[in-house]
C-alpha cells in the first residue's frame, strides 16, 4: 500500500511548461488541428494586409462567405501607421468587390498613410475593390488577374421615386472622382468601360485583364509579389534618405 503524504505536507506543484514546452505544444495543435505545421515568423518591417472574398459592410453576410470586415481592417491600417516598426504595407487583393461605404472607407484610410504603400492585385480586384486597388502609392496587377469595372447596385427595398436615382448618381461620382483622381485613368475612359454594354451577360461593364488595366492608366504596371516588394522596399529606402513626401511623391 503506497503512502499518499503525511498531514501538514504540501502536493507537490507541477512545473509549468517551459518556452520550448509551449511552442512545441503549439506546432502540434497546428498539425491536429489543420494537417501542416506553421510558417516560421520573423520579425519583418513591412505589413502585409489582405482584401479577400466579399468586403462586408454594415450588415453581416452569410457564413458559408469568404469576407473582409472593415471594422477589423481599419483598425489593422491605424496600428501600421503608428507602429515604429512598420515601415510599408502591402495590401494583397482578391476580391469580388462588396459594400460600397466599407470599400471606400478603406480605401480612403489606404491613401491617406504617409508610409509607403502598395497594392498587388491577385485573381480579381472586382467592383469595389478598384478603389482599394489604385489607393497606394503604386499598384501592380498579376498577368492574369482581373477587374471588373460597372455601375454600383443597390439591395433590399428600392424606392421608385428620383431622389433614389439622385443617390446612386452621386454614390457613382465618389467611386468615380476617388478612383480618377488616384491613378492615371480618364474620366471619359473610365465612364466608358462601366458603361459598356455586351460584354458581361447579366451585367453592363467590362472585364479588365491584367495588361489592359495598365494600359487604360488604371493599375502602374504588371507584376507580382517579388516585384511587389522590391517596390515597396525601394520607396522605403527613398523615405529614409529623402523624407516622407519625396516617397509618396514618386
Amino acid at each position: 500500500m503506497s503512502e499518499k503524504g503525511k498531514p501538514g505536507e504540501t502536493a507537490e506543484q507541477p512545473e509549468a511548461p517551459s518556452e520550448e514546452g509551449r511552442k512545441i505544444a503549439a506546432v502540434t495543435e497546428t498539425i491536429v488541428q489543420l494537417g501542416q505545421t506553421s510558417v516560421p515568423t520573423g520579425e519583418s518591417n513591412i505589413f502585409c494586409l489582405t482584401i479577400i472574398g466579399q468586403i462586408e459592410g454594415h450588415l453581416m453576410l452569410p457564413p458559408q462567405n469568404k469576407t473582409t470586415k472593415y471594422e477589423h481592417v481599419i483598425p489593422q491600417l491605424i496600428a501600421a501607421e503608428q507602429s515604429p516598426k512598420i515601415e510599408g504595407l502591402l495590401i494583397v487583393l482578391n476580391t469580388v468587390g462588396g459594400d460600397v461605404e466599407a470599400g471606400l472607407a478603406i480605401a480612403e484610410m489606404i491613401a491617406s498613410m504617409t508610409k509607403p504603400t502598395v497594392t498587388l492585385v491577385l485573381g480579381g480586384g472586382h467592383s469595389i475593390g478598384v478603389p482599394i486597388a489604385v489607393s497606394a502609392d503604386y499598384s501592380l496587377i498579376a498577368e492574369t488577374a482581373t477587374m471588373t469595372i460597372h455601375p454600383i447596385r443597390m439591395s433590399g427595398l428600392v424606392i421608385g421615386v428620383p431622389q433614389t436615382f439622385e443617390y446612386l448618381e452621386k454614390m457613382q461620382e465618389r467611386v468615380t472622382r476617388f478612383v480618377i483622381r488616384h491613378s492615371r485613368i480618364t474620366e471619359d475612359m473610365f465612364k466608358q468601360l462601366m458603361f459598356k454594354t455586351g460584354e458581361l451577360t447579366r451585367d453592363i461593364g467590362t472585364t479588365v485583364i491584367g495588361g489592359d488595366a495598365v494600359k487604360y492608366g488604371l493599375i502602374d504596371a504588371v507584376g507580382a509579389l517579388g516585384e511587389a516588394l522590391r517596390e515597396l522596399n525601394r520607396r522605403i529606402k527613398v523615405r529614409k534618405e529623402s523624407g516622407p513626401e519625396e516617397a509618396k511623391s514618386e
